[in-house]
């Protein structure tokens, strides 16, 4: 028997039709389906249980929705090592690998321990103001330093190990993971790195100087952050699920998460991804004749 834990993307519609689908065939099979008590849905037979107690409780998680979603459910189970399957039901799907038809075939054997893992680099981002304890909060795609609702340049000094770097002015400075390099980093011009490597990506938001370009880091590193003027209004944000006002005198120092998010792995490798979600060009053998 095994806990199959359910994370809902917030429009429930599609997500709640689906799970309507598979909590009968999970009990059918002796299993136990649970929710937690935010996604405020739960068919005949579903263990409610708050988030706080959610990835402790589980055997594996399971997102019903898209990417966004998925960085929700890390937050959720990541630190307890509970791995995490996806079943897109969002537009891009990056990381949900699986389709609503696959979803069945895809439980039953990642119950079965017969479906490929992935480990997926975390950040670790530490939020430290004078006379306040630092708040630590964890990344799957990115940390964001950035503007607030004013349309300006922020001045951000970075350092890497305590090796002061530049002092960047533009509307903003990325942190991302290989994972996150797929996201905001890859829009704002960053590189993108394949899931796997041990590397952080260091990337500017429309900086003023065109010299300020992306840096790829050791994810062994540390990278330190913090305003180089006295700025208002400027924000940082964790993997668009945390928010926290930044002001002079706050740093925020970043490196891997000393526990991974395990990704249950489809049989679509990277670039496969690649390809259909960014339209990379079809395979040779694809080609036709010319």
């Amino acid at each position: 028997m095994s806990r199959v834990g359910f994370i809902l993307k917030p429009d429930k519609t599609e997500a709640g039709v689906l799970l309507e689908d598979l909590v009968p065939w999970l009990l059918a099979q002796g299993h136990v389906p649970v929710v937690t008590t935010e996604d405020q849905i739960a068919p005949a037979g579903v263990e409610i249980l708050p988030e706080d107690e959610f990835g402790i409780s589980v055997d594996l998680a399971v997102v019903l929705g898209g990417d966004g979603t998925m960085l929700r459910a890390a937050r959720v189970v990541a630190d307890h090592g509970k791995p995490v399957l996806g079943v897109n039901l969002g537009s891009l799907g990056f990381l949900t690998g699986f389709s609503v038809g696959e979803a069945r075939e895809a439980i039953a054997r990642a119950i079965a321990g017969k479906l490929a893992r992935e480990p997926r680099m975390r950040l670790a981002v530490k939020f430290s103001r004078t006379g306040a304890e630092p708040v630590v909060r964890h990344a799957l795609n990115d940390a964001v330093l950035h503007q607030g609702a004013m349309a300006r340049l922020v001045e951000i000094d970075g350092y890497v190990d305590d090796q002061f770097v530049a002092s960047y002015r533009a509307d903003g400075l990325i942190v991302a993971t290989p994972t996150g390099s797929t996201a905001y980093n890859m829009a704002a011009g960053g590189p993108i790195v394949v899931p796997g490597q041990a590397a952080m990506t260091l990337t500017p938001i429309c900086a003023h100087a065109l010299t300020n370009r992306p840096l790829v880091i050791p994810a062994t590193s540390t990278i330190r952050l913090g305003l180089g003027a006295d700025v208002r209004g400027v924000m940082l944000t964790v993997d668009a699920q945390w928010a926290h006002s930044f002001l002079p005198g706050d740093t925020v120092e970043l490196t891997a998460a000393a526990s991974p998010l395990i990704l249950f792995r489809s049989q679509k490798g990277f670039f496969d991804v690649m390809r259909d979600k960014l339209h990379w060009g079809a395979r040779p053998d694809r080609r036709g004749d010319r």
